[in-house]
């Protein structure tokens, strides 16, 4: 080799020293990027479902035990007279079969302190409207009689408990709390990605990560298979 030859590569590897440690530079500091975004997200879908996540984890167990959890429904029943003014626009109602017309609404919901969901059509039969009135930890229904005014509400309660579960279940709770349990799902999805992107970004430090890791899966898999028929 040529002394112009060994100069050069005497130069070359300076070079490329430096440029090793300005690409392990890089790397770290897109690991670090990386972590801090990891980090942040992480701790805010922790925090949108922290609430959420301690309900449904405790109505799980209520859930799991139900039969074991004793309830005395409690019944509530009204009643009421339709003027006769509101019962001529309910038997006209009944006539085409359409919903209840909105004076007859409003008075029935101020008479026996109820609200009626104005998408809750009613079940016409002679001489009767019926309207089921479901809800989370019991039930309801109305029934107005079109010939002699008769107003009747009926409501059985449960308990916060059967309330709790039906919430978990999202059993006749309506729209507004179906967007809360989608939206609740997607942070809980991003919280569990974002934990098992930092279980990766840490599991150098602590070999037992995976293992672990692995034991949530295979544990309840075994389960399913072995024991659920």
């Amino acid at each position: 080799m040529s002394t112009s030859e060994r100069l050069g590569d005497a130069a070359a590897a300076p070079d490329a020293a430096a440029e090793a440690r300005a690409r392990a530079k890089r790397q770290a500091q897109r690991r670090a990027g990386l972590l801090r975004q990891t980090l942040r997200w992480h701790w805010i879908s922790a925090a949108i479902c922290l609430i959420g996540m301690l309900l449904f984890a405790i109505t799980g167990i209520t859930l799991n035990h139900a039969g074991s959890i004793p309830a005395t429904p409690r019944v509530t029943e009204r009643t009421a007279e339709l003027p006769a003014d509101l019962l001529a626009l309910a038997q006209g109602a009944e006539a085409d079969e359409a919903a209840l017309p909105e004076p007859v609404r409003a008075w029935i919901g101020e008479a026996l302190k109820v609200r009626l969901p104005a998408d809750v059509a009613p079940e016409w039969s002679p001489g009767e409207a019926y309207l089921a009135l479901p809800r989370p930890g019991g039930d309801a229904w109305l029934s107005l009689d079109t010939e002699a005014g008769e107003v009747i509400y009926e409501r059985t309660d449960r308990g916060v408990v059967a309330y709790l579960n039906d919430l978990h279940k999202g059993r006749n709770t309506g729209v507004a709390w179906m967007w809360f349990l989608d939206i609740f799902a997607i942070g809980c999805v991003v919280f569990c990605v974002t934990g098992l992107i930092l279980l990766q970004l840490h599991s150098h430090a602590r070999r037992s990560t995976w293992p672990l890791v692995g034991a949530g899966l295979i544990i309840p898999l075994l389960l399913a298979l072995l024991f659920i028929h």
